[in-house]
């Protein structure tokens, strides 16, 4: 009797992960991936670490680029925000009620680039070399060169899946830049229009 060697066992791919409505995640992926969306930086400061002790340290500016964002109502101005549950901007609108959003131009992909980044440095590193004013009312950072800046006060939070949407009462609304076009999100890619 020969001694042959079994054959090594096969290598299955396991199918795509479905929902019990029959659409997989990279379905569902691929089909929002042909819904272009504008870009946004989303910017919020964090409380100090102690707000009854003047000499503790400042809270630090955070922010994150979002394309899950959009107008709710003109009476009252509201606005919608979607966040990663858990995110670190999801945990922090949980607690701080005001926001800013800085709608990005074109020329602003860097922007958009370093603020999508996973595992990232600390935000106070990503704002170094980015202009930007602190927003009157919700003290925030707004881009410099962003077509349009709105700073939000928290009006409701809904749980939706694995992701937060954050309804926003627009405080202060401001087009500080007309030049340029808006930064959009179509295919998995920030492109331009034109």
């Amino acid at each position: 009797m020969l001694n042959t060697p079994a054959a090594p066992p096969a290598i299955t791919v396991p199918p795509p992960a479905r929902h019990a409505e029959g659409v997989s995640n990279d379905e569902f992926r691929a089909a929002m991936s042909r819904l272009a969306a504008g870009v946004v930086l989303v910017t919020a400061q964090e409380p100090p670490l102690d707000p009854d002790d003047p000499d503790a340290p400042a809270g630090e500016d955070v922010g994150m680029t979002a394309t899950a964002f959009l107008s709710v109502s003109l009476d009252p101005p509201l606005v919608l925000v979607s966040l990663r549950e858990g995110s670190r901007m999801d945990e922090l609108l949980e607690e701080q009620p005001v926001w800013a959003v800085s709608v990005l131009s074109e020329s602003q992909r860097h922007i958009a680039g370093r603020f999508a980044m996973k595992g990232r440095v600390s935000d106070r590193l990503l704002f170094a070399d980015i202009p930007y004013q602190r927003g009157e009312y919700s003290d925030a950072p707004l881009v410099g060169g962003a077509l349009a800046t709105l700073e939000c006060r928290t009006e409701q939070r809904v749980a939706a899946g694995d992701h937060t949407l954050v309804i926003g009462r627009v405080m202060t609304a401001r087009v500080p830049s007309a030049e340029g076009g808006p930064l959009t999100y179509f295919r998995g890619r920030y492109r331009q229009l034109g």
